[in-house]
C-alpha cells in the first residue's frame, strides 16, 4: 500500500467521467473516491460520517482533494474531528452553502466552517464562480489558513467550465504532497 493516499472528495451531484476529479482517479494508482451515499442531498453529518469512514480505512499519510461542497466538507471535518495522518488538502471552488443565493440542495450542509485548518491546504476559486464569490473566497481562506489561487474566467472549475482533465490541478496537488501522486502502470 501507498505511504501517501489521496481522498477524493467531490459535491453535490458526484464528480462525473468527464472532471478533473474523475481524470485523476483514473490516472494515479493512489487515489481513493470517497462515495457518499446519496449524492443528491449533502446532508453535513452524513457526508462528514462517510469522509470519517474513508479515512479511518486508509493507511499513511492522508490528503484531500475536494470540489465544491466536497471541499466544503473537507473543511467541516477538519474543524469537528481529528486525524493527525491527513497532511494537507486542495479546496477546488468551495461552495458558499451559507450566502441567500445558494440552492436549496447543498442548503442542508450549512453552515460553513470559519476555523483554521489543522492542516496545509490551498484554496483555488475563480473571479467568476456563480457559488463563490471571489471576495468569500477571500475570507475563506483567511479563515482556514489557506494559501489562495484566484484563476481567471474558470467558472465552478468543473468539466461544464472546460475543466476535464487539469493538469494545473495536478501540478498543485504534487506540490502539496511533495511528488506524492504515484502513476498507474
Amino acid at each position: 500500500m501507498a505511504d501517501k493516499t489521496f481522498l477524493i472528495v467531490p459535491g453535490y451531484t458526484n464528480s462525473g467521467p468527464d472532471h478533473w476529479q474523475s481524470h485523476l482517479e483514473r490516472k494515479y494508482a493512489n487515489i481513493i473516491r470517497v462515495q457518499q451515499s446519496d449524492w443528491n442531498s449533502p446532508i453535513r453529518e452524513q457526508w462528514l460520517n462517510r469522509l470519517d469512514e474513508t479515512i479511518e480505512k486508509t493507511s499513511g499519510e492522508i490528503f484531500l482533494i475536494g470540489h465544491s461542497c466536497g471541499a466544503v466538507t473537507i473543511t467541516q471535518w477538519a474543524a469537528e474531528r481529528i486525524c493527525g495522518r491527513v497532511k494537507g488538502a486542495l479546496l477546488v471552488a468551495p461552495a458558499d452553502i451559507d450566502s441567500p443565493d445558494a440552492p436549496l440542495e447543498i442548503q442542508v450542509q450549512r453552515p460553513l466552517a470559519m476555523s483554521p485548518l489543522p492542516f496545509a491546504s490551498t484554496l483555488v476559486c475563480s473571479d467568476n464562480d456563480e457559488f463563490l464569490a471571489v471576495e468569500k473566497a477571500r475570507t475563506l481562506a483567511n479563515c482556514w489558513g489557506s494559501d489562495l489561487i484566484v484563476l481567471p474566467g474558470a467558472g465552478h472549475i468543473h468539466t461544464a467550465a472546460g475543466y476535464g482533465e487539469w493538469l494545473a490541478g495536478e501540478h498543485l496537488i504534487n506540490e502539496i504532497s511533495n511528488n506524492g501522486l504515484i502513476a498507474k502502470p
